[in-house]
């Protein structure tokens, strides 16, 4: 793979989703001189955008014309929206397909998120698979079954069909944390966690807790879709179709047992709680979180490497997970619990 890339500015782009990640990326987008466009779903949010330097269309996920028509007209579209809408990808893709025809180059990339590594292990043991994202091969036998295989598998097979017209890439995000102050956005995974501490009086976490998963800072993740696009200018074809898959982590694995402990820890330290207890979740405790889908996902292994994005020269360069939730995640989101009441 190349080292290095350089990119020309001045290019269009369509940026699907600006939450917690789209922000960070709209950021990045904007520094590198990309002409942005973003799908908002309320007018308040468009002004705020709009300020920034961002154009804007009111929509959601469901408008499915709009979507198809917006990756028509910009040469790149992001999609930091959902991992696991299946309609508004294959509007995206209609899309794409739209400005093949009309002879125009086309660049897609879709989030994903490493949950798809998911190893049923229950919170029971850190015993997964580690994940390299230059090993395509590994990742391509994921069961279907997976999540947020459903959207993945149409996305490659899109892309196969489509060969060297468009560059198509997935990449799959950790356990991501960080907060950027002008943007006032948590990761949703926190947030859940932090209000269930504040509720009950103390954090949890699934069977024994010692499940692994990678993270990495919304900030370094911002970075790392610029560093693909970079990269997709300049790469042949032929190399993006044999891996279509990024991962993107910090080289630190944390286990959700010690991230409870943080949470009830900060808590604790905030005056929130009475004392810094961590306890297995219950049955019953599921519907404060995610219900059935709690064990499944906060219960998993999820073990990734970014070895490509490191060989491109991007690195991490934020605050540790520890440091981020003491001083900036966990405060943050009491503070906005509080003011909501």
């Amino acid at each position: 793979m190349p080292k290095q890339h350089t990119m020309s500015t001045s290019r269009s782009a369509f940026l699907i989703g600006a939450g917690y990640i789209g922000l960070n990326v709209l950021d990045e987008l904007l520094g590198a001189g990309y002409r942005v466009t973003v799908l908002v779903r309320r007018p308040e949010q468009a002004s705020h955008l709009e300020e920034a330097g961002a154009k804007t269309v009111i929509g959601t996920l469901e408008d499915l014309d709009l979507l198809q028509k917006q990756t028509a007209e910009h040469e790149v579209t992001i999609n930091t929206s959902s991992s696991d809408d299946l309609p508004s990808v294959e509007a995206i893709l209609a899309g794409v397909r739209q400005r093949i025809e009309a002879g125009q180059a086309t660049t897609f990339v879709q989030t994903g998120g490493t949950g798809t590594l998911e190893d049923g292990a229950g919170g029971m043991h850190n015993k997964g698979h580690v994940y390299r994202d230059d090993k395509p091969g590994d990742i391509e036998a994921i069961p279907p079954t997976s999540l947020h295989r459903h959207v993945d598998i149409p996305i490659v097979q899109a892309a196969k069909e489509l060969g060297d017209k468009a560059k198509i890439v997935i990449l799959l995000p950790p356990f991501v944390y960080g907060v950027q102050p002008a943007h006032t956005r948590h990761s949703f995974a926190i947030v859940y966690l932090v209000k269930f501490a504040l509720k009950h009086g103390h954090a949890g976490h699934v069977g024994d807790g010692v499940n692994l998963w990678s993270v990495i800072h919304a900030k370094d993740l911002g970075r790392a879709y610029t560093t693909i696009l970079k990269y997709l200018d300049t790469a042949p074809a032929k190399e993006i179709l044999e891996n279509p898959y990024f991962f993107a982590e910090n080289g630190t694995e944390i286990t959700m047992g010690d991230i409870a402990r943080e949470i009830a820890q900060t808590l604790h330290r905030l005056g929130k709680i009475s004392a810094p207890k961590v306890q297995t979740f219950t049955n019953d405790d599921y519907q404060d979180l995610f219900g059935d889908f709690t064990a499944r996902g906060f219960g998993c292994n999820s073990r990734s490497r970014a070895i490509r994005l490191r060989e491109l020269g991007w690195k991490p360069v934020e605050k540790d997970a520890w440091t981020s939730w003491r001083e900036d995640d966990v405060p943050s989101i009491v503070a906005a619990y509080e003011a909501a009441k």
